[in-house]
């Protein structure tokens, strides 16, 4: 069975057959995304992560549809209607759509109006209608008059019912009305009536149509929550006489009375069977595709946050703005330790700005500080401010932090475990101090749906949206690589074959025995086999390791082949490390073994050259434009630095310091024509904007990067 999966995957995602199967072989066996991208490159032909899980994604899909062919076999063989053929057909069928089409017929019913015209006996006349030969109906309809059914039209309306459930039961009658709906459905929106003012955000879509596969995935969000919370009514239909038309066309044969009596069933099926059927089916796999575009938006700028710049190991002064509850302050160490906190007052009602600078001055001196990290909630630009104008004797960097979640954070019980002596204000800033050293590291304690850089996400799928988002955060973890010495519970909870369970192992055994010194040690941690081992090792570094290569991504399956690369250069392992002279002075192809080819070698040689580097970029200080507080200092035409803070499908949004966003839409991001934001911008990126729009009442304002340079 596997086999005829992976044939279909392979067909589907134009992947080579090997890499496939490869694939699905090491994932049954407990391998992760991450490893099998990363160390198994041989046995998939190098594909990468992206592949690795559209093939595992399509494989779980068609496996699903497997287990719904077994529940139909065996409810159509339990009503003694399983033929050979039909069983045949049932197995073949791996898309869905076209498998619950063959099911319809025999699909238990509640009590339609065709089944209790089947009971009255009018199934004969309905036959006798649908071939189309009879050409006065009323005289035929007369034999089936009964206790039941009492006059010529009943019989002949009880017949239509019946014609009328063959029709949507017919695979020809849906495809049909399938490929009406592709072709030319347009969705509607209109205001439910009495709704104006609480739907007032809905405004825009009071009176809205357009065609369904021109529309984007944030305005069809945007509707399908306006009609969830009961201000829109939305309809998804094409032009009705099209749909008859084609029906008509297919089904009726000839000029006759019963060809009329089909006609009046074909109009009664298509408006309540056959539309509202596929008009759910078009509705749900509308919502599917704008899910799916919704939840990649949140990928793609989820997967930016966590690889944002660090500023690494540095001694940091972290506060959290705020007016009448004053400025919370803590200090930590290097590895981002508490050290002190306190609160300072600097701004109105209190306006002890003398006596808070003399603190921060004082704590910058006994703690060492080497940077200053600034919340950008409320009172950020003031505080911001206020640090500027201080004179420190030594260079300090003063950097602007996004909350987006940090209250998240401090209430949560990951919070309370590490910090049970303190308020939610000292955890809040600590966090701020925190991002900055290591946003990654920080980030991962938090439910990536209230970091805030999505579009509609509490709309879409949710199973779908955190099986996505908690894989860009494996992707992310593994890709960095996790210093086992320091990291937390949280962080090693992401790392390939880790999870909750051993993360904590690893913690607890951390405790008791002090620093890992190795790789190898870790097989001390209970629980953690040599399975997990292999899956985890990679990407776990250890600073001080005596063996250099346990701090780099070069997996201890094959420190054997480095070793043997040294010997043959007649020197260490250690002096292989940083040295790119002597990789012209090996041939690769001398190591090619069963195992291991040409991309892990590549692979190898390229760590050995920056073992354990980090793939993120070096961190930037950024300044707001002097004298920009709110947006009603914002005049049309000026031209102001700004960090983007969300990218969506329609634009992406850019903090100028006035705590309101604003947005730059897609068509003015860039001079020429582009089709996703991402193109140009990424998340937290330093651009220069113009105002082109500013509404104060509203809190609403429009930007553009054209012609700014």
């Amino acid at each position: 069975m596997t086999t005829k999966l992976s044939e279909i995957i392979t067909g589907e995602l134009k992947l080579p057959l090997k890499g496939v199967v490869n694939t699905l072989s090491l994932f049954s066996q407990g391998a992760t995304i991450p490893f099998i991208s990363r160390y198994r490159k041989e046995m998939t032909g190098s594909l990468d992560e992206v592949a690795i899980a559209n093939i595992i994604e399509r494989f779980q899909k068609l496996q699903e549809i497997e287990k719904r062919k077994e529940t139909i076999i065996k409810t159509i063989e339990e009503q003694g209607q399983l033929t050979d053929d039909l069983r045949t057909k049932i197995v073949a069928c791996y898309n869905a759509t076209e498998l619950e089409d063959i099911y319809l017929p025999y699909k238990p019913k509640r009590k339609t109006r065709a089944v209790k015209a089947k009971e009255k006996g009018l199934e004969p006349l309905a036959k006798i209608l649908m071939k189309q030969y009879e050409r006065d109906v009323m005289v035929r309809a007369s034999k089936f008059i009964s206790e039941e059914v009492e006059t010529e039209e009943e019989a002949l309306q009880g017949a239509r019912d019946i014609i009328a459930e063959w029709v949507n039961e017919h695979s020809v009658g849906r495809d049909i009305v399938r490929s009406v709906f592709d072709r030319g459905a347009v969705i509607t929106a209109k205001l439910v009536k009495g709704k104006e003012e609480e739907g007032a955000k809905y405004k825009d879509y009071f009176e809205w149509s357009e065609a369904l596969k021109r529309c984007p995935s944030h305005r069809l969000l945007a509707m399908r929550r306006g009609e969830k919370e009961g201000f829109l009514k939305i309809n998804v239909s094409p032009d009705q006489e099209e749909g008859l038309g084609r029906l008509e066309r297919y089904f009726v044969k000839g000029d006759t009375e019963s060809s009329e009596q089909v006609v009046k069933a074909l109009e009664d099926t298509y408006k309540r069977l056959l539309s509202p059927s596929i008009e759910t089916e078009f509705a749900g796999a509308s919502k599917e595709k704008a899910d799916t575009e919704a939840i990649r938006v949140f990928a793609e700028n989820l997967r930016q946050l966590l690889l944002a710049a660090p500023l690494g190991q540095k001694r940091v002064l972290a506060l959290d703005p705020g007016y009448r509850t004053g400025c919370k302050l803590v200090c930590l160490d290097a590895q981002g330790n508490l050290l002190h906190n306190e609160t300072i007052y600097p701004h109105p009602p209190q306006n002890e700005s003398r006596q808070a600078a003399k603190k921060i001055d004082s704590l910058v001196d006994a703690y060492k500080i080497e940077a200053i990290a600034i919340g950008n909630g409320t009172a950020s630009r003031e505080t911001e401010s206020f640090i500027r104008r201080m004179r420190f004797n030594r260079d300090l960097q003063v950097f602007v932090v996004s909350e987006d979640g940090a209250s998240v954070y401090s209430a949560s019980k990951v919070a309370r475990d590490e910090f049970p002596e303190y308020d939610v204000t000292v955890r809040g800033a600590v966090s701020i101090g925190r991002r900055l050293l290591d946003p990654l590291a920080e980030l991962v304690k938090i439910d990536p749906k209230s970091i805030g850089v999505g579009q509609y996400q509490h709309d879409v799928d949710q199973h779908r949206l955190k099986a996505s988002l908690d894989q860009v955060v494996e992707s992310c973890v593994n890709l960095v690589g996790v210093n086992v010495n320091t990291a937390s519970k949280h962080l090693l909870t992401y790392v390939s074959g880790l999870g909750p369970q051993l993360a904590q192992n690893i913690v607890d055994y951390r405790l008791a025995n002090g620093p890992f010194s190795s790789r190898n040690e870790l097989k001390k941690v209970p629980r953690l086999g040599a399975k997990a081992f292999e899956q985890c090792a990679g990407f776990l570094r250890i600073s001080e390791a005596e063996n250099p290569l346990d701090n780099s991504a070069v997996h201890p399956e094959t420190y054997g082949v480095v070793a043997l690369m040294a010997k043959d250069l007649g020197c260490q392992v250690k002096e292989l490390i940083g040295q790119k002279d002597w990789r012209g002075k090996i041939d690769l192809n001398k190591y090619i073994s069963d195992k291991f080819g040409l991309p892990t070698l590549n692979d190898i040689v390229n760590e050995l050259e920056k073992p354990g580097r980090d793939p993120r970029k070096n961190i930037k200080v950024f300044e707001f434009a002097p004298d920009i507080y709110s947006v009603s200092d914002l005049k049309i035409g000026m031209v102001l630095p700004g960090i983007v803070t969300n990218i969506t499908n329609f634009g992406a949004f850019v903090d100028v310091g006035v705590k309101q966003d604003g947005l730059v839409h897609i068509s003015q991001i860039a001079n020429q024509y582009i089709s996703d934001p991402n193109q140009i911008v990424k998340l937290h990126q330093h651009v220069k904007v113009k105002v082109m729009e500013v509404d104060v009442a509203r809190k609403r304002i429009q930007l553009s990067m054209k012609d700014v340079d």
